[in-house]
């Protein structure tokens, strides 16, 4: 631990350093922050359009869909699903014919029963 007089020192050296303009919470951030944030490929493509991507558009090696309410999860290498399903095939209905009729939670509504997919972002 530091003694009084050292913390007094690091205090005042601490307020004499300028504050930069960037670290405040209410400044404006960059163009080049922005510019970076942009060209992330990951910012390519919302959510919305990631699972309306067809089968032969995705490159993750492996496509991984999970239920919201049995939590339980379903891995499918891509390969496979475009065997099975069809290169043409939109992941969101792929995703959602893995779950099907395998859901643990079971109500005997037609409305509730079933998975709920959570797609995770191919």
């Amino acid at each position: 631990m530091p003694t009084a007089k050292q913390m007094e020192k690091l205090a005042a050296d601490a307020a004499r350093r300028p504050t930069s303009a960037a670290a405040a919470p209410d400044a404006p951030l960059t163009a080049e922050y922005w510019e970076s944030v942009l060209k992330d490929p990951r910012a390519g493509a919302t959510g919305a359009q990631m699972r309306q991507r067809r089968l032969s558009e995705i490159q993750r090696h492996v496509l991984r869909v999970c239920c919201r309410r049995c939590e339980r999860t379903v891995e499918i290498q891509t390969a496979d699903a475009v065997r099975l399903y069809g290169g043409n095939a939109i992941w969101k209905d792929v995703a959602q014919r893995l779950l099907d009729n395998t859901c643990q939670q079971r109500t005997g509504r037609y409305e509730e029963d079933g998975c709920w997919p959570m797609l995770e972002t191919p």
